[in-house]
Parts: C-alpha cells; sequence; structure tokens
C-alpha cells in the first residue's frame, strides 16, 4: 500500500462530519443551537459539568442531553444556565438566529485581484468571499490562470491551508522540499505555511482552482 493511500484512509476515520446528513426539524435545530452555545459558554468558563450541575441543580445527565441538543430546555432551565455562565439568556439563540450567506459567482464574473506577492501574469479571480462568520474560519477560493508570459515562483508562503484542483494545463507544483506534477483533476492540499508555487509551467495555458483557509484574524 502506498504513502498517499495510508494517508487518505487515515483521514477517512478521522472524518466525524457527515456531509450527507440530512437535519431535523427547525425546533431541533433550535435544540442543537441552544446546546452548542451553552457547552461553549461552559468551555470557555473552563467550568465542568460536575461544577454546572451542583450550580444549577440540574443532573449531570440532563446538562449533557442539552449540550447535545437532545432535549428542549424550559424557560426557567434556561434562565439557571444563564445565571451559572452570567451571560444573558439572549446569548443561548445567537447561533440559531445568525444569517448564513452564500455567494453565487457566475463564470467568468470573478473578482480580478493582485494578491500579496503575485508575480507577473499570474492571474487571480476571486470566486467568492465571506467575512467573519460563526466558524471562525475565512476561505478564500480563486482561479488562477498562468500563460506563456507567467513567472515561476515556487516560495509563495502565507498562513493557513491550501487546496489546488487543476483545471487545464500541466504544472510542476513545489511544496516545500518536493515538487507535485499536477495534470488535469489532480489535488494537492498542503499547510500553505512552507514555501510553495508553480515551479516548472509543463503544458500552457494553465488554470487551476486555490481554495485558501485560515482562522479569523490570521
Amino acid at each position: 500500500m502506498n504513502i498517499e493511500k495510508r494517508h487518505l484512509e487515515s483521514a477517512t476515520t478521522m472524518l466525524q462530519q457527515d456531509p450527507h446528513k440530512i437535519r431535523g426539524s427547525r425546533e431541533k435545530v433550535l435544540e442543537v443551537a441552544i446546546g452548542r452555545e451553552v457547552r461553549n459558554y461552559r468551555r470557555n468558563q473552563n467550568i465542568t459539568v460536575a461544577e454546572m450541575s451542583t450550580t444549577t441543580g440540574l443532573s449531570i445527565g440532563m446538562l449533557s442531553k442539552i449540550e447535545n441538543g437532545n432535549t428542549s430546555p424550559s424557560l426557567t432551565t434556561l434562565q439557571s444556565l444563564a445565571d451559572a455562565l452570567n451571560v444573558p439568556i439572549t446569548a443561548f439563540f445567537r447561533g440559531f438566529e445568525e444569517t448564513r450567506m452564500a455567494v453565487h459567482t457566475k463564470a467568468g464574473k470573478g473578482v480580478e485581484l493582485e494578491r500579496e506577492g503575485t508575480r507577473a501574469n499570474h492571474q487571480y479571480n476571486l470566486l467568492g468571499h465571506i467575512g467573519a462568520n460563526s466558524s471562525g474560519v475565512i476561505v478564500e477560493p480563486y482561479l488562477i490562470s498562468l500563460n506563456a508570459e507567467s513567472d515561476v515562483f515556487p516560495t509563495f508562503q502565507h498562513a493557513g491551508i491550501e487546496t489546488i484542483y487543476m483545471l487545464e494545463g500541466e504544472v510542476d507544483y513545489r511544496h516545500g522540499d518536493a515538487v507535485y506534477p499536477l495534470k488535469p483533476g489532480d489535488t494537492l492540499f498542503f499547510d500553505a505555511d512552507a514555501p510553495h508555487g508553480p515551479d516548472v509551467l509543463v503544458k500552457l495555458p494553465a488554470k487551476y482552482l486555490s481554495v485558501i483557509s485560515y482562522p479569523q484574524g490570521g
């Protein structure tokens, strides 16, 4: 078994989210949102479940059900939790009420721009951007186009994780000390803090999607 296959199998066993999971009714979503906020406030204040149980008079089992979104807490219970955590009762509903954004960019309509460190004839089209959000992560998707006049520059460095998906052409892409030949359909996923970038422009024109993610405030 090669190293790449072992890495993919290892990653598969670690993934916990089900991308096809269907969420329940709006009421159930509210329970989950409340539970998540209660858990986050408790953890941020370094309060154990046992300590919360003592303060609120709720059993550890009931607190676990609330934090996991498995029960609908009464207003009296929510007020007890709010008092114990020293937050307004409305704080538990913020995640539920938050507006969730989506950005739809039509073909050829991305915003052309220059990122920090952009080299000559590296065309960057930003395909969408969502600023501060509840996930705590910023994601920047780009369509990058290279032509015969484009520079090679294998020493880009920036914070976060980057994913490249090759659409057209062929590029030998360097990451640290390794070079990866990328052809249409190939993906490269890497820590962007290491020097990286196109090392050899093998077949032009070339296009690839670059998706960069990093923590808010990073």
